[in-house]
């Protein structure tokens, strides 16, 4: 529910009396992944989403049933060849959602925590003994966490939650009622609210403009990076969240990064990316991409070897960048670099659907809250399925950066690190 905490956490403060359906486990093609939330206050309105619109009417009836008597109920929704218009979902998935009526501190707590940006992560048991369906523990960075499920496995689930949270995913947990890690009878969804990830465009030009713009589109933090001061302006990139004027490997060096984090290097000077490349491919990051032709390719591979990069460290780099659209136009560019980001994340094959035959839904890791990656799509077993049962690195968004070395140039610095 972590999904729509902003407005949830009006609700709270308002003391309005709500109930939360979440999707917890997905089996096959379906429209939302585990977190996507649907929530309706004792007024019956209604927030959020779990599947688009297929079983939107009945899940809004269950979240009804649940603030009238209290009580938890997971429900399974899917498609039936026998009865094409009982309810369920037309893509023909499987999806598994709970639904509790919020209360209690701790769910409250993380919603009010989540809407004000701090990270947390919410663990709530979504399958096992009746008297634990529900139960929540709120962990924190520092591996602190406030509510209670059992002594041994709040123990067990906040540490998972807190390595959860440091990666930026939503997971599923599956463990025994002691609190092993052996697959058993428990089953705990993991909500994490964690920082956006982060795009780092290097290189002031203007197909950076158009993809700094759908890096924001896609819910990045967008840093505009370039040694030279005279392009890497606020004026010629005002949708970035910073732009830093800095020579790129080190400022890559100096900077922090995730395994979320894509980097673009759109410098196209071998000066510039063979250092930023040698930095960047070494470094546990999502994406690293190059632009260039293919005869820039082939120099800068050759650099990049003499400069004592591996066959492994070289097979990372996605060069030259982007998908093949037929791109000519700067936006258009963007638009390729942006699908190659996402099949690269999602486990995308790139070619059109028409005509294929692969799933239309993957599992792959869309982090923070602009995105989830679920570490199962497999839907839970039979059971019983009714009744009670930034650091000191980080820039201010919106700012430009300049290092000391980089700001007496004007066109770039004159030396590097």
């Amino acid at each position: 529910m972590l999904d729509i905490a902003q407005e949830l956490s009006g609700w709270v403060r308002k003391g309005r009396r709500f109930a939360v359906a979440t999707v917890v486990a997905v089996n096959g093609s379906a429209p939302r992944e585990p977190g996507a939330t649907m929530a309706v206050d004792d007024d019956g309105r209604a927030l959020g989403s779990v599947s688009g619109g297929c079983v939107e009417s009945a899940v809004y009836d269950l979240c009804v049933q649940a603030l009238a008597d209290g009580v938890p109920v997971l429900e399974r929704f899917g498609y039936s060849d026998d009865d094409a218009f009982a309810i369920g979902l037309t893509c023909g998935g499987v999806i598994d959602i709970l639904v509790t009526p919020a209360e209690g501190a701790v769910p409250r707590a993380a919603l009010t925590a989540a809407a004000g940006g701090e990270p947390v992560a919410l663990a709530r048991v979504v399958r096992g003994p009746a008297e634990l369906l529900g139960a929540a523990l709120l962990v924190r960075p520092d591996g602190s966490h406030e509510g209670a499920i059992g002594a041994e496995l709040d123990r067990t689930v906040a540490a998972e939650a807190r390595a959860l949270l440091d990666s930026g995913r939503t997971a599923v947990l599956e463990l025994s009622e002691d609190g092993s890690h052996c697959p058993g009878g428990l089953a705990l969804l993991v909500e994490v609210n964690a920082p956006p990830p982060r795009m780092i465009v290097f290189g002031a030009i203007d197909h950076a403009a158009s993809l700094v713009r759908i890096g924001k589109f896609l819910g990045y933090h967008v840093t505009l990076c370039d040694a030279r001061p005279v392009f890497a302006t606020r004026d010629r990139f005002p949708e970035a969240d910073e732009v830093v004027v800095d020579w790129p490997h080190r400022y890559l060096h100096d900077t922090t990064t995730d395994p979320r984090t894509v980097l673009c290097v759109l410098t196209h000077d071998a000066k510039f990316d063979v250092p930023l490349l040698t930095e960047a491919l070494r470094m546990p990051v999502a994406y690293v991409g190059a632009m260039g032709s293919r005869r820039t390719h082939a120099d800068r591979t050759r650099r990049l070897r003499e400069a004592g990069l591996t066959d492994g460290e070289l097979a990372r780099l996605r060069s030259p960048i982007g998908l093949d659209l037929g791109a000519r136009t700067s936006e258009e560019t963007a638009l390729s670099i942006a699908a190659e980001i996402v099949a690269a994340r999602r486990g995308g094959t790139g070619v059109p659907l028409t005509g294929s035959a692969g799933p239309l839904h993957r599992d792959g890791g869309v982090p923070g809250r602009q995105g989830r990656q679920p570490t199962s799509d497999t839907a839970f077993p039979d059971t019983a399925f009714s009744g009670a049962g930034a650091s000191g690195s980080e820039r201010r968004a919106g700012s430009v950066i300049s290092s000391e070395a980089a700001k007496p140039s004007t066109h770039m610095p004159a030396s590097t690190r």
